[in-house]
């Protein structure tokens, strides 16, 4: 599956935990990718298939002391040997057209000032997620806040540079972006990535965005981050 080399241009860093119905599709996407690369699976404590199918797809897994996604990704940080760090979740999908766009960036030696996100996108055709890929789509343009289900391909020195991943159950993603903006921007990659509809599918999208928008401002104000974990999965 990945194909190894003493030093790869790029290292692929994905969290997991019960993917199993997940994985085996983000790496068939993955195995698109036509150079040497590193794979680093971080599994937070699975009780599926998920470290068997990445075991039989030759890829090493790093079984993590911590169910917890920040450091999980702290951790694939740590190990990757890569020039370039690309994060993704394993419920992400990737259309075929990502290869070369992530080739042609990481060909660019100016690139490398920035971080880089795909485009949200939900393969539903109902109306509201459309508004919902608007919203995101806005939001990490003007904002300058994409968030981690859109991935983030990033050269190592600005990774390193800007502190990298904070050990966070949930906010890591926030944490990190608002750390990279306040050096340099963050661009699109140009290409699509696409979310697993379920956590939107069963609930109220207007409502699960005002949620999820004050949990933000709550942990801005400093609140216990194992509240706002337990608030976000209630």
């Amino acid at each position: 599956m990945a194909r190894l080399q003493k030093i790869p241009t790029l290292s692929i860093i994905i969290p997991t935990l019960n993917e199993a119905d997940h994985l085996p599709l983000l790496l068939a996407d993955l195995n698109e990718w036509p150079y040497n690369f590193e794979l680093i699976i971080v599994d937070g404590g699975s009780i599926d298939l998920t470290i068997s199918i990445a075991q039989i797809q030759g890829i090493d897994v790093i079984k993590s002391s911590k169910k917890n996604r920040g450091y999980q990704l702290k951790t694939g940080a740590s190990n990757a040997r890569g020039d370039w760090l690309l994060f993704l979740h394993a419920d992400s999908r990737l259309r075929i057209g990502w290869v070369k766009s992530l080739s042609k960036i990481i060909q660019n030696k100016k690139s490398e000032n920035f971080a880089w996100y795909f485009d949200f996108k939900i393969k539903k055709h109902n109306l509201e997620f459309r508004f919902l890929e608007i919203a995101v789509a806005l939001r990490s343009h003007f904002l300058q806040h994409p968030y981690g289900d859109q991935g983030l391909l990033i050269h190592k020195d600005l990774y390193s540079n800007t502190g990298g991943y904070s050990s966070l159950k949930i906010m890591e993603d926030i944490d990190l972006i608002t750390r990279i903006t306040k050096k340099t921007k963050v661009k699109r990659i140009r290409e699509n990535i696409y979310t697993d509809d379920i956590k939107w599918t069963n609930s109220n999208i207007i409502k699960r965005a005002i949620k999820n928008a004050k949990l933000r401002n709550k942990w801005r104000q400093g609140c216990d981050i194992d509240y706002l974990s337990k608030e976000y999965n209630s």
